[in-house]
């Protein structure tokens, strides 16, 4: 009697391949915290720090775009030591397009990306030039239009410069407001919504400084400083340090 042969080439290969295994999330979500302990969490962020300041150097709107366009990937510390020299004398649009491109590389270099970066930075300069007479436009989607700025960049200027409580949520942000139940989502979209639905409206305009220095200092990633919490009594993570 013949014998029925093996499978072999893709059919082999598609019967011994096991499935893949959902990837588990870097940062736990909890439930959403209760009004009242939301606001119990950001009374304390005001009452240790009433006015929250950015990290990042700037002089005017135009070198705070600049500055936020170029910490993508990179850290504030390493953009404002890369800008000092650079806003010392370039603080227009015009005179970046007058300092070039490869001049502007000579200045940026120490910072990741920083050839697509400069590209980009001569590109909006250029936009802001011909189609905005050199001032920087104050709507999101005017902004969200210019080369390499997209939806957190346009909020942080939003908010920095024109204090508009525009939410820019990064990975700090996204880790304590899943962390702690203050304002919890899937994604970033979901948790800048998390922010502009749950948080009181006496909040909302230094939300995201609180949050971004809170989880760059004390709620960090490997190893929160729990201890040193602030908000430690409202929040709802379970594994928190001594």
């Amino acid at each position: 009697m013949a014998q029925t042969p093996a499978p072999s080439g893709p059919a082999r290969r598609k019967k011994l391949r096991a499935p893949a295994a959902s990837a588990p999330s870097a940062t736990p979500m909890a439930p959403q915290a209760h009004y009242n302990t939301v606001r119990a969490a950001f009374e304390a962020f005001r009452q240790s720090e009433p006015e929250p300041k950015g990290e990042l150097d700037h002089v005017n709107a135009y070198t705070l775009l600049v500055a936020v366009a170029l910490s993508a990937q990179a850290t504030d510390v390493g953009v404002n030591r890369a800008t000092r020299a650079l806003f010392a004398t370039v603080d227009t649009p015009q005179k970046m397009l007058d300092l070039g491109e490869e001049g502007l590389i000579g200045h940026i270099k120490t910072i990741g990306l920083f050839r697509n970066k400069a590209k980009n930075v001569i590109k909006l300069s250029r936009i802001l030039v011909e189609e905005y007479g050199g001032e920087v436009p104050s709507s999101r989607a005017a902004l969200q239009s210019l080369p390499g700025v997209g939806r957190k960049t346009a909020n942080v200027v939003l908010n920095m410069w024109w204090r508009i409580p525009a939410q820019a949520v990064d990975t700090h942000i996204f880790r304590v407001g899943n962390r702690t139940g203050l304002c919890p989502g899937r994604d970033v979209d979901a948790v800048e919504r998390a922010i502009e639905d749950n948080i009181p409206a006496e909040y909302q305009l230094h939300a995201h400084h609180w949050m971004i220095l809170h989880g760059r200092y004390i709620c960090k990633a490997r190893k929160p400083d729990c201890g040193r919490c602030i908000i430690r009594d409202y929040c709802a993570f379970e594994e928190k340090t001594a």
